[in-house]
């Protein structure tokens, strides 16, 4: 299974294929092994299994090669999964407030519980419970960026008039992904899409937002 992909295509369109070509020449497609390698590593061996000399035999290149350009085996994971969130956590934009949270939390659910890349994320939160320092990367890194792409489907239909402006985005973000987060890291209860559904449906009655695709269904009747 690719890094960031997941099996169900039904989400929408994959995440672009990231060896489609070589733009910075040999450095850029040693960088882009190692990445691979280290995915590949942690979700064969765990955590403790993957070493930065694994990483280099894997990825065919020289251990030199990655320390060039990390210190670390965490490091690597945590850019892995960086390119990962980025290509595949951006929310959609379909013009409906309703369908792009649906088809959002849809696809980060499975992008956390059957991806690559979800594993390498449960690993990475495992480490940053014991390195404050690490921890402080991954909150700035991901956390924080995430946050912003969640933010786009509210900022996009309070522009469009279909989202009150004075709406507490923070509050309702963490009600929306937070619930998933939980349950990925904590629970391990299904992550489906009946449960993801479920939190834009609540959402949509806190906001007062007329759902188009129930609206369409009871005009057609």
């Amino acid at each position: 299974m690719g890094r960031g992909r997941t099996v169900a295509a039904a989400v929408g369109p994959p995440p672009a294929a990231r060896h489609h070509g070589n733009r910075h020449g040999r450095s850029e497609q040693a960088r882009q092994a190692v990445l691979e390698a280290a995915d590949d590593l942690l979700v064969e061996k765990g955590f403790t299994g993957v070493t930065i000399e694994g990483i280099a035999a894997r990825a065919g290149v020289a251990k030199q090669t990655v320390y060039r350009w990390w210190k670390t085996k965490t490091d690597v994971l945590l850019d892995a999964f960086l390119q990962d969130a980025a290509e595949a956590l951006t929310p959609p934009d379909h013009g409906d407030l309703a369908q792009d949270l649906r088809a959002h939390l849809r696809q980060l659910a499975l992008f956390l519980t059957r991806s690559d890349a979800g594993a390498v994320f449960k690993a990475l939160i495992g480490h940053a419970q014991h390195d404050p320092a690490f921890a402080a990367a991954l909150r700035s890194g991901y956390l924080d960026e995430q946050r912003r792409r969640d933010r786009l489907p509210l900022e996009r239909a309070v522009a469009r008039g279909q989202l009150a402006a004075g709406l507490d985005m923070a509050a309702e973000i963490d009600q929306l992904v937070g619930p998933v987060h939980h349950r990925v890291l904590m629970t391990a209860e299904p992550v489906d899409q009946e449960f993801t559904d479920r939190l834009v449906a609540a959402f949509l009655r806190r906001a007062d937002v007329v759902d188009l695709a129930d609206a369409g269904e009871a005009g057609s009747r």
